[in-house]
């Protein structure tokens, strides 16, 4: 049996004359309600860039472990930093992942923010500086065009997630050697934020939860990013817009180590994430999500996950 395809959208239709728009953006919408995911080629973000930010991932990553956990502290909670291997577990599983990571927020980019930064690594704040603000530029534009489709105004969404919590989380998978049974790269889950920008891995590994209950791989190639819908956006479109489950399986060589950088890109904590009424008439006339404000959401899931806040 075919596997079915991952929808492609163009970021140079989204910003290209009012038919090409309108196309991709019916593109985008529709993919969004019937998968959560679609892959956008080309993007605006620079290859150059990407190249730089993994390069410079895997210089801090390869550290020892006594100097990655000094930037791990509690009084940067908050702030950005680093969560050890084994730190979050998905929501229902009780093995822990299979990662560790570095999340730059929107606190950790101010310059009198006392944010941690790899000193090990001069080039990493500069790089991930750009990175995040090049996948936020384009996170705009997407934003722009699911309020379109949602029969918005344009700015709904932007506007939401301007201030907001927004993260750039730069993951390593080492090597797995001999995992426990059970264990995963990570563990099946859905997103929380709004929507999420991951540019390609260094390795395969991510997987999908299709609606006939199969996992369907995907793994992008240079010049793609993968786009999917966050349940915080489930949640105020009451579901229109799916937040489909993934998750990121081990390797056949254990040996083989993964990077990738997702980009969540979140509201700020006032938002309120009631399903819209017009969208509650779009799905069938009944809410079927609570009304909740984007801070109290996330403080919930991170509890079920136990990590700290990305804000």
């Amino acid at each position: 049996m075919t596997r079915p395809a991952i929808p492609v959208v163009s970021y140079q239709d989204l910003v290209g004359p009012r038919a090409e728009r309108q196309r991709a953006i019916a593109t985008l919408g529709q993919a969004l309600e019937e998968t959560g995911f679609f892959i956008l080629e080309p993007h605006p973000v620079s290859p150059e860039v990407v190249r730089r930010a993994y390069q410079v991932a895997t210089e801090f990553f390869a550290l020892p472990n006594a100097a990655k956990t000094q930037y791990a502290l509690p009084e940067h909670q908050g702030k950005g930093g680093f969560s050890s291997f084994g730190s979050e577990r998905a929501k229902g599983h009780s093995m822990p992942d299979l990662k560790e990571f570095w999340h730059v927020n929107h606190h950790s980019l101010a310059d009198d923010s006392g944010a941690p930064w790899p000193q090990e690594v001069p080039s990493f704040r500069p790089v991930m500086t750009r990175l995040y603000q090049q996948l936020m530029a384009c996170a705009e534009v997407l934003l722009a065009a699911c309020s379109d489709y949602l029969a918005q105004p344009s700015d709904w969404l932007g506007a939401m997630a301007t201030g907001g919590n927004t993260v750039l989380r730069l993951v390593h998978y080492p090597p797995v050697g001999q995992a426990a049974p059970g264990s995963l790269r990570a563990a099946p889950h859905e997103d929380i934020n709004l929507i999420t920008l991951l540019c390609e891995a260094t390795a395969p590994g991510l997987e999908i939860l299709t609606q006939a209950g199969q996992w369907l791989p995907i793994q992008t190639t240079p010049g793609q990013i993968v786009v999917d819908t966050g349940d915080m956006l489930q949640n105020l479109t009451n579901g229109l817009f799916k937040s489909t489950t993934h998750r990121v399986v081990n390797p056949q060589s254990g040996s083989q180590a993964r990077l990738s950088m997702p980009f969540f890109v979140h509201p700020r904590p006032e938002t309120d994430l009631t399903p819209l009424h017009s969208l509650v008439d779009r799905t069938g006339g009944v809410p079927q999500f609570p009304p909740i404000t984007a801070a109290d959401y996330l403080a919930q899931r991170l509890r079920e996950i136990q990590v700290a806040s990305v804000g």
